[in-house]
């Protein structure tokens, strides 16, 4: 048996083996190799173009410098319907994520249950916002039910994968111990898992509204309410000035939020 401890008790530092170390080199090597070969494809190499057209860019840069809020109510009012659509998004994706998260999580639900609820994630998680909210504009309409439905779904993908982990990653003893008792599986779930991983639940709903309120800015651009749409109308309009209103306004709400969903999960540890 090999001796893992230096004199005196100190246990010696890990170490790797050949193997382990040639596959660090391979996996990490061939990371290096794709960021190198993708120079060309991703455009690098005009770069130059930034300073290339200086005066265009000293125009543009000088009425971003210079925000007009001769319309600030309409930006505020607009501001918060968007905040208002991250927040409905957020609340019923969390409704859809739970049963999702504990159907996905193989140390709770057999096998033949975790696998088609993790397709249906990962087909929520991968169309893109914009596209879901294109489909549910022509389905209902313009306005912000497009955008609390497109955020919803995504969201639920997003929470259910992140809940689904927090449950496979708890400690087994509570839940034994409810067992024990003769408990049935919902007891189980109710007073072994879910009391220990609600508070991070909550820490990742929270981070997710943070999320979500950028991206009801980005769903305006397709008439799903908020203040994107206003946003969008200033830049055809080549109204810098007024974009860079729009921009702080933004700015100043997402960071209001962080500082509240700060605030909400130390509470929570």
């Amino acid at each position: 048996m090999t001796d893992t401890t230096l004199p005196g008790g100190v246990p010696k530092a890990p170490t790797k083996s050949a193997g382990a170390w040639a596959l660090d080199v391979l996996i990490w090597g061939g990371v290096l190799a794709l960021l190198v070969y993708s120079v060309g494809d991703v455009d690098l190499g005009n770069l130059s173009r930034l300073f290339s057209n200086s005066e265009n860019t000293q125009l543009f840069v000088s009425e971003l410098l210079r925000p007009d809020f001769t319309n600030w109510r309409l930006f505020v009012e607009k501001m918060w319907e968007t905040v208002q659509i991250a927040l409905w998004g957020t609340f019923i994706a969390i409704f859809a994520a739970v049963p999702m998260g504990l159907a996905a999580a193989r140390n709770v639900a057999p096998s033949w249950v975790v696998f088609p609820v993790r397709l249906v994630m990962n087909l929520l998680r991968s169309i893109p916002d914009l596209v879901i909210g294109l489909l549910f504009v022509v389905a209902v309409g313009l306005g912000p039910l497009p955008g609390v439905l497109a955020i919803a779904l995504n969201t639920a993908g997003v929470l259910a994968k992140l809940f689904s982990e927090a449950v496979e990653s708890i400690d087994k003893g509570p839940v034994e111990g409810v067992r024990a008792t003769g408990a049935n599986p919902i007891h189980e779930i109710a007073w072994g898992v879910v009391p220990q991983v609600a508070p991070l639940w909550t820490s990742f709903a929270l981070y997710r509204f943070e999320s979500n309120s950028r991206s009801a800015t980005v769903l305006g651009l397709i008439g799903a309410g908020g203040i994107g749409q206003v946003l969008f109308d200033s830049m055809n309009a080549f109204d810098f000035s007024a974009v860079s209103a729009i921009v702080i306004v933004v700015v100043i709400a997402v960071t209001l939020i962080d500082m509240l969903s700060q605030a909400m999960r130390k509470r929570l540890l």
